[in-house]
């Protein structure tokens, strides 16, 4: 990682005035979390359960539930990294109008951001997909460990239970897909970080920046399809970068 690089990304965000964090699942990687796309992750391990099946069949569902549970102990535990805590640390500080991301772990909020927008949900709610009642994820997914049996509506007593995250085959939010398409076009510098900006619509919000006269500065692991038409481009570990960059911030 070039000093030149953390300087000029520390001089940009600066002078923003409407900064824009996005992020995938590289930001919680570091926190014990495995990308999905990983070996071993969960997208290599089962089956994918379509919302369309999850809807249709109790089969489904407790194929749906099984997954999850195992799934849930893979992030219920883990903590925010130094990444999240610096980019808490500026939301907090004025330096941005908030985070959008791709992750369903939470611990943007754990950390301490406010104003998050969640393109894919949280898997740390249950959401009835009958009633639209929602509840923390802990006590359900308990009970379908010690039970092995998909939980029932509190509320409505017959209404299916998912996590509260955007499965396979279902649209995302629209609400918050169009806020996040606003922050984009509206932001003066967009960093997007730890994601591989392949999956769209999401990829799509850095184009919307750049489209808009905003800068875009990645900060990645790997190459994506988007360095060409970043400002910056940064291959190293997120959370020393981000620690990096805010030291510089602080020196200045």
């Amino acid at each position: 990682m070039e000093s030149g690089d953390v300087k000029l990304v520390a001089g940009w965000l600066a002078a923003a005035r409407r900064a824009v964090v996005f992020t995938g699942a590289g930001v919680s990687t570091e926190s014990g979390i495995p990308d999905f796309r990983s070996p071993g992750g969960i997208w290599t391990r089962f089956r994918t359960v379509y919302y369309d099946e999850f809807m249709a069949s109790a089969d489904a569902r407790r194929e749906y539930w099984q997954q999850k549970a195992i799934g849930h102990r893979e992030f219920a535990a883990a903590r925010p990294n130094a990444g999240h805590e610096v980019i808490a640390r500026w939301e907090a500080a004025g330096r941005l109008r908030g985070v959008i991301t791709q992750n369903i772990d939470g611990l943007h909020q754990i950390a301490g951001n406010r104003n998050v927008l969640e393109l894919h949900g949280t898997a740390r709610q249950i959401e009835c997909q009958d009633c639209g009642a929602r509840f923390d994820a802990e006590p359900l997914v308990a009970e379908y460990l010690k039970t092995e049996r998909v939980p029932a509506c509190e509320r409505c007593s017959v209404g299916r239970l998912k996590h509260a995250t955007v499965s396979f085959g279902q649209a995302l939010p629209t609400d918050v897909l169009d806020e996040a398409a606003t922050w984009s076009r509206q932001a003066d510098l967009l960093l997007a970080i730890g994601s591989s900006l392949v999956v769209t619509p999401a990829a799509d919000l850095p184009v919307i920046t750049k489209r808009s006269g905003g800068k875009l500065v990645i900060i990645n692991r790997d190459a994506t399809p988007l360095d060409s038409l970043a400002d910056l481009v940064i291959h190293h570990p997120i959370g020393q970068t981000l620690s990096a960059i805010d030291e510089c911030l602080i020196a200045h």
